[in-house]
């Protein structure tokens, strides 16, 4: 099993106003493996907290860096061969979006508590990990989409 050292992102954010577009790609990738669920609704759990974001994005930001980290683990757990699927999204997130200081900082964290937190519950597949999954698969997506036509304008 690869160390969590491995999935942490890193690496300089290279800038730029690729965010919109990053995020439609994320919408459409987390619909897509959303859709099976989409017939079970489940009621979402409540953002992660958020000390004074600058933009007003950033809580939805850092909740979906949060659900990226669980499902990087889970689909890995759960032996979806998706490689570094979760983790990529993550990186062209942080790269379209080109935080620096603390909002990087609190935005990589909360990636990796999404990833460190069911790693240190679900060692092999169960269906409570294919629940959150099917879960995390539809908030993300959901937020995308809130995201997208809240601040592509």
């Amino acid at each position: 099993m690869p160390s969590p050292q491995s999935k942490r992102i890193s690496g300089p954010p290279r800038g730029g106003l690729w965010l919109l577009r990053t995020l439609l790609s994320l919408g459409a990738v987390l619909l897509l493996l959303a859709a099976p669920a989409l017939a079970q609704k489940e009621p979402e759990p409540a953002p992660a907290p958020s000390a004074g974001p600058p933009a007003p994005y950033d809580p939805d930001l850092q909740r979906l860096a949060e659900i990226l980290g669980a499902l990087q683990y889970l689909r890995t757990v759960c032996k979806a061969n998706e490689g570094q699927k979760w983790r990529d999204q993550m990186q062209a997130l942080i790269d379209a979006e080109a935080p620096d200081g603390e909002r990087r900082r609190r935005i990589v964290a909360n990636y990796n508590r999404g990833y460190r937190g069911f790693q240190q519950t679900y060692r092999t597949c169960t269906p409570a990990a294919d629940l959150a999954i099917r879960r995390y698969l539809d908030e993300g997506a959901k937020i995308a989409r809130e995201i997208t036509a809240r601040y592509a304008n």
